[in-house]
């Protein structure tokens, strides 16, 4: 692969329309919504607008934890945003999230609406108001937030810098795949040392952290994100893959990644969730043998 390029960056930029790749349709230079859409309301406390992406599959995951200790209060209904026709630029959405990313939510439990959005937000808003999966105070509460805001960090890296450039630039270029392929590696490796001597990312307890750190790079190990465990060497990470697979066999967690999901085999995609039956009656599967 050449290193030599022939574009040079104009003295301002300006867009032509097009950002290239997979994804250029959903990426613009402006903020703000792009056509007038109100976003469904369900039945339940909180309303979730995401879709199975690692960041929207945090907050299922926690959604179906706190449902599996029994609280019967953090039922959720769960919207699809389909992100590739723009789902996210609807008037609607960016009411809640004026950054225009999944996942966003809306906590209708109290007296007035409250909007939540960034991932990270949406798993400390839940973990305090149910006192699930973070502690209270001290220094364990400390290194929970360090590693949430640890994974909030560098997951850009692993997602917009790997991922992009190793799987979904419409060109390979050998400069910024090993750029970032050695940041994916180094921060496997941080999780590696870290995990050599205790069971979960913050110690003996499963906390928000492993909630949001799994769907990136507890993914990334098993297999499930850009074809790339081969190429990142990922049994070599023996500490991180023993927790992937540890935390990959939660039942919660598996209905956390089914929840808004649009691709791979239908039987695991259950595109809106608004009641626990639909696990069982509302996979994509049974829909689509309805309609034959």
């Amino acid at each position: 692969m050449s290193e030599n390029s022939t574009y040079t960056p104009p003295k301002v930029w300006t867009w032509d329309g097009s950002s290239g790749g997979r994804f250029a349709n959903i990426n613009r230079p402006v903020a703000g919504p792009t056509h007038d859409k109100e976003l469904p309301v369900g039945k339940h406390p909180f309303q979730l607008y995401s879709l199975a992406t690692p960041n929207g599959v945090k907050a299922t995951v926690m959604f179906e934890e706190l449902l599996e200790l029994g609280h019967t209060g953090a039922e959720y209904d769960a919207w699809l945003i389909n992100i590739m026709e723009g789902d996210q630029f609807s008037s609607g959405f960016v009411e809640i999230n004026p950054n225009s990313k999944i996942p966003a939510m809306v906590d209708r439990s109290g007296d007035e609406p409250v909007r939540v959005f960034e991932s990270a937000s949406i798993l400390f808003h839940l973990a305090e108001k149910f006192g699930e999966f973070l502690p209270k105070e001290g220094a364990a509460r400390t290194e929970v937030m360090n590693w949430v805001f640890w994974q909030m960090g560098s997951a850009p890296y692993l997602g917009g810098g790997f991922g992009h450039f190793y799987a979904y630039a419409p060109e390979k270029w050998e400069y910024p795949i090993n750029r970032f392929t050695m940041e994916a590696k180094r921060q496997l490796d941080v999780l590696d040392r870290e995990l050599a001597n205790k069971t979960y990312i913050a110690g003996e307890d499963y906390t928000i952290a492993d909630i949001a750190i799994w769907p990136w790079y507890g993914q990334l190990v098993l297999g499930r994100l850009y074809d790339a465990a081969e190429f990142l060497d990922v049994t070599s990470y023996e500490n991180v893959l023993r927790w992937a697979k540890a935390i990959d066999a939660r039942p919660a967690v598996s209905r956390g990644r089914m929840v808004n999901r649009t691709s791979g085999d239908p039987k695991y995609q259950l595109r809106e969730r608004h009641d626990a039956r639909d696990f069982e009656t509302r996979t994509q599967d049974k829909l689509e043998d309805a309609a034959e």
